[in-house]
């Protein structure tokens, strides 16, 4: 009879430790918080930039911010310095955080970024594209000006420049013409339009010099072209001044010459290069306004993800007011052959002869307020 007391009462102490283990497993106490909300409950954009430096750059970031700022989103921005491994390894990362969108916003092999983008369609993530654009997979919109147009309406002002120095005419002579890397999608874009208009005025020999996206490079090609043609040289074009401008000119004045002399021209402010155009040294430039093209990139991407259809090819979008307006939407094999989606053209302004170096709507001008 003890042993099977002690028996019955070894069970109910047993029962006893089981019920207490399940209930404290089931509430929790009185002092747990709450998990930590993860990444993917967040609404994140991620941006890869070419080099986090540079004033264009920062422009398009102040875009992209503001814009995500309006709409509620967080803004992750990475800093791929055009190197394709990093440039993947955040996109592995952004696709791990679940991003609410992607921005690729500059990169130096065009080819080379494709697998990252393909792997951000596979998980449904919208694609945006800003300055250049990959050349392949599904880009939902890139969102840009037009290098070729823009380029050409830079070359015939700059013709323009060399007939009023000239008495009306193009005379026989030599054009120094700064490139960026040759091996850059966007640097045949330019040299397409440049080609084009040069063309027209087979008395002019091209006297190219590779500038690789740099004032350095510019500067020593510049330096070189100038002392190899000398008085034969009618005038320089830089392909993007706002990178490249600065060298250019200060091989000029380092020879003693006047920049005003030879009419510099291209595509692609930046502070700098305003300064020099409010001071008449060089003659012209189309502005990029990458500061509206990110707004406009993060706004599709809400777009998308409210379920909003993205415009259609032929649709012009209008803004009263805005420095980029109308913009066309294109089939964006015009741009990059291979990628599949979305092209918005949107407007480039020639400085200072459409719009003034003064006005507060240029991102250079923006820049002295951040």
């Amino acid at each position: 009879m003890k042993k099977f007391s002690v028996l019955l009462i070894s069970v109910m102490m047993f029962c006893l430790i089981m019920m207490l283990t399940a209930c404290s497993s089931q509430e929790p106490a009185a002092n747990d918080e709450p998990a930590p909300s993860t990444d993917a409950e967040k609404k994140i954009i991620g941006m890869v930039v070419r080099d986090i430096n540079t004033p264009y750059v920062i422009a398009m970031i102040k875009g992209a911010q503001a814009k995500c700022d309006e709409l509620g989103y967080t803004l992750d921005v990475q800093d791929g310095r055009g190197d394709n491994l990093q440039i993947l390894e955040h996109i592995d990362n952004f696709i791990s955080k679940g991003v609410s969108g992607y921005i690729m916003a500059g990169a130096i092999d065009l080819k080379g970024v494709v697998p990252g983008i393909k792997k951000l369609n596979g998980a449904g993530i919208p694609v945006m594209a800003l300055d250049s654009c990959p050349e392949g997979g599904h880009v939902d919109m890139f969102v840009n000006f037009d290098n070729i147009n823009e380029t050409k309406r830079a070359a015939n002002v700059f013709i323009e420049g060399i007939k009023a120095r000239n008495n009306g005419e193009v005379p026989e002579g030599v054009v120094i013409y700064i490139t960026g890397a040759l091996q850059d999608m966007i640097t045949g874009l330019i040299d397409k339009g440049f080609q084009e208009v040069m063309a027209q005025y087979p008395q002019l020999t091209i006297a190219p010099g590779e500038g690789k996206w740099n004032n350095e490079d510019s500067y020593e090609r510049t330096a070189e072209l100038l002392t190899r043609y000398g008085d034969k040289v009618v005038g320089v074009y830089v392909q993007t001044p706002d990178i490249m401008g600065a060298g250019a000119v200060r091989a000029i004045e380092t020879a003693n010459l006047d920049p005003k002399d030879y009419g510099v021209c291209g595509i692609h402010i930046g502070p700098e290069w305003l300064e020099y155009i409010k001071e008449g040294k060089v003659l012209a430039t189309v502005e990029f306004p990458g500061y509206d093209c990110a707004n406009l990139a993060v706004k599709y991407i809400d777009d998308m993800n409210q379920g909003i259809p993205l415009p259609k090819i032929g649709d012009t979008i209008t803004k009263e007011g805005a420095i980029w307006s109308p913009a066309v939407v294109e089939d964006i094999k015009t741009q990059s052959p291979n990628a599949d989606g979305l092209y918005l053209a949107v407007q480039g302004k020639l400085i200072p002869t459409e719009v003034s170096a003064d006005d507060e709507r240029l991102w250079e001008n923006m820049l002295k307020k951040w």
